[in-house]
């Protein structure tokens, strides 16, 4: 109350600075760039990633006064109905990331006035050509950028690509189109879509997109190791013992078995989310962060990765658990995964990078689905202190009494940083630490960044709106260039043919375990821990 008394509140001034964007815009455009007006098409615009994701986040960014005074959002696909319809549809998904929701009503409300739907097919230049006519009735003969986002299969890329490109483009300004994974199943088929694409747009103006690299934390890993002296020297084999890169989900397939069954869980996961991280992890420092500064380095690491050898790799499928009254089905008993498939629904994995700063450091990666928690998270896992004294197990016990001895077994414990990128972003690091009193007990003690705790900043932003509004912006750091993509299918697609044509069975694991055993073997083998077993 007093702060009403006494003038607004910083929700008030916050909601009036919402406000004051909604009605005059914020200049967004790069500079160099002069566009009056943004066209947004969403192809595949009644699937659930637009549902879902897409639209909430064209909405949260609206909110925060990212996008230009002047725009237009468009959804296409096959579905008949009308706009209005479509607004209905897309309403009930369109939830309020931001703190101060009192007002958010109101924004929702003039978002969906600027949300318009064409319904056609994805290869019939006649309804392409009705899509390009609405949109310039939005455009207002305004100098016009339009992004088009294909939330599309990969079978029908390619045909809208086409269509897009003859007769969707900007007739004003420039055009940029993202495209969501998978790239392809392999090596050759990964080609054959680039090639395809590149007839119709240019490197430039394609966005391949991975939304794993528009986390948070996937975002702050180059701040952390770049800005802070004290990591410099500490990044590499002669500090770091290993690396591991964990994915787990706590859900299986659920009714998705058709998709996740064509892919399985090394293309759906490996080959690109925890690569890029692993890229990302272990690339040196870019000259700038111009993003094919950084897309440079990147490529780098990812050709000096060794051929990956089958005996480092462990694959797993879940099976059925019943606990009391709850009953988990297994894989196989999902209806819409072919009957006795081998698909491997975990992965465990050891690579090595071959350069002089990981020459013999294990890289550790583990996917897998059905698994005891939801989490993605890097485990660094540091060398023992050369000559650490508290490891001596010959040393006699502390004579003061009740302190233990100097020689437990438990002190000779490394050092561990960890990034855990979902859920509960934070950044902590595990190091040996004395229990305050007249003993000598040592404890393993953790120094504890946890975003939720330090930052007042509410829920923070999804990862896809970061990456559209980098695609708006023109900013291609965490977007995936063409040779990276070879690189990475250069790599997994001799595994993925060995496993096929070998049609190698996988390990069972209960619905809601830790995955299979042999992860634990494999990572022995390597003289490593999992770190994420907690």
């Amino acid at each position: 109350m007093a702060a009403a008394e006494g003038g607004s509140s910083a929700r008030d001034q916050q909601n009036t600075k919402k406000s004051s964007a909604k009605e005059t815009g914020v200049d967004v455009w790069p500079s160099g760039e002069a566009h009056d007006h943004m066209t947004f098409c969403v192809f595949g615009a009644s699937g659930d990633l637009a549902k879902k994701k897409i639209y909430p986040s064209l909405l949260a960014l609206f909110y925060e006064g990212r996008l230009p005074k002047s725009f237009s959002v468009f959804g296409y696909a096959r579905s008949k109905m009308t706009s209005e319809e479509f607004r209905e549809r897309i309403r009930m998904s369109l939830g309020c990331r931001i703190d101060a929701k009192e007002n958010c009503d109101e924004f929702m409300e003039e978002f969906l006035k600027r949300c318009e739907y064409v319904h056609g097919n994805y290869d019939e230049g006649a309804d392409f050509e009705k899509l390009d006519q609405e949109m310039l009735k939005t455009e207002e003969g305004k100098k016009a950028m339009r992004v088009f986002y294909l939330s599309i299969p990969p079978s029908i890329f390619v045909p809208v690509a086409q269509m897009s490109s003859r007769y969707v483009q900007s007739k004003t300004g420039e055009t940029r189109v993202i495209v969501e994974k998978p790239f392809g199943r392999d090596l050759e088929s990964s080609r054959a879509l680039t090639k395809a694409l590149a007839a119709e747009l240019s490197e430039k103006q394609t966005y391949r997109i991975d939304h794993y690299l528009g986390k948070e934390l996937i975002e702050n890993l180059t701040v952390l190791r770049f800005s802070n002296i004290m990591f410099q020297p500490l990044w590499n084999r002669n500090y770091i013992r290993n690396v591991q890169i964990n994915f787990s989900e706590n859900f299986g397939t659920e009714g998705r078995g058709g998709y996740f069954d064509n892919y399985g869980i090394i293309r759906d996961i490996m080959q690109n989310h925890l690569l890029q991280i692993m890229a990302l992890f272990a690339m040196e420092e870019p000259a700038s962060l111009d993003a094919e500064d950084i897309r440079d380095e990147k490529v780098k690491v990812i050709r000096s990765i060794r051929d990956i050898d089958i005996d480092n790799v462990v694959l797993g499928q879940y099976k059925g658990k019943t606990s009391g009254s709850n009953v988990f089905p297994a894989y196989l008993d999902d209806e819409t995964v072919p009957k006795g498939s081998n698909c491997a629904t975990f992965a465990a994995i050891a690579l090595f990078i071959d350069n002089a700063r990981w020459d013999g450091v294990p890289f550790l990666m583990k996917a897998g689905k059905a698994l005891h928690k939801r989490g993605c998270e890097i485990r660094i896992q540091f060398r023992h202190a050369p000559g650490n004294i508290y490891a001596d197990k010959k040393s006699k016990p502390i004579s003061r009494g009740g302190g233990g001895t100097a020689g437990d077994s438990s002190n000779a414990q490394c050092n561990e940083l960890v990034i855990r990128i979902q859920p509960d972003e934070a950044i902590y690091l595990k190091i040996n630490n004395k229990v305050p009193g007249l003993g000598h007990k040592m404890d393993r003690s953790i120094l504890d960044l946890t975003y939720k705790s330090k930052y007042s900043v509410g829920e923070l932003p999804d990862a896809y709106e970061r990456l559209i509004l980098d695609v708006i912006h023109g900013d291609k750091r965490l977007f995936i260039r063409n040779d990276e993509l070879e690189a990475a299918w250069k790599l997994f697609t001799p595994l993925l043919e060995t496993i096929e044509s070998e049609n190698i069975p996988p390990e069972l694991y209960p619905y809601g375990s830790r995955g299979p055993i042999g992860a634990h073997y494999l990572a022995s083998r390597w003289n490593v821990r999992w770190g994420d077993t907690n």
